[in-house]
């Protein structure tokens, strides 16, 4: 479990926030389409974990990357930067 830096934050005008507060705040009912990775395809460059804006993509073993729905708010930037089209962007059932 992350730790919510928000507790107990006061917020004054112009103040900058702790970093990574975006693993507190699951963005993930967002989506309308989610990313899905084949893993036949993909040849574990990494490129998707690096472009993710949310960090949802993660290398959860060697070369095996996962994408997190719980943060991932479909915005398809991994789907694009894949040079092997090893990721498809899905109709996210609702």
């Amino acid at each position: 479990m992350v730790e919510d830096p928000y507790e107990n934050l006061k917020v004054t005008i112009g103040a900058v926030v702790m970093p990574r507060t975006t693993l507190v705040n699951k963005t993930g009912s967002w989506r309308e389409f989610k990313p899905v990775i084949d893993h036949d395809k993909c040849i574990a460059c990494g490129t998707c974990e690096k472009f993710c804006p949310d960090m949802a993509v993660k290398e959860v073993e060697e070369e095996r990357f996962e994408i997190d729905l719980d943060y991932c708010k479909g915005c398809e930037i991994c789907a694009e930067e894949c040079p092997v089209d090893a990721i498809e962007m899905v109709k996210e059932a609702k």
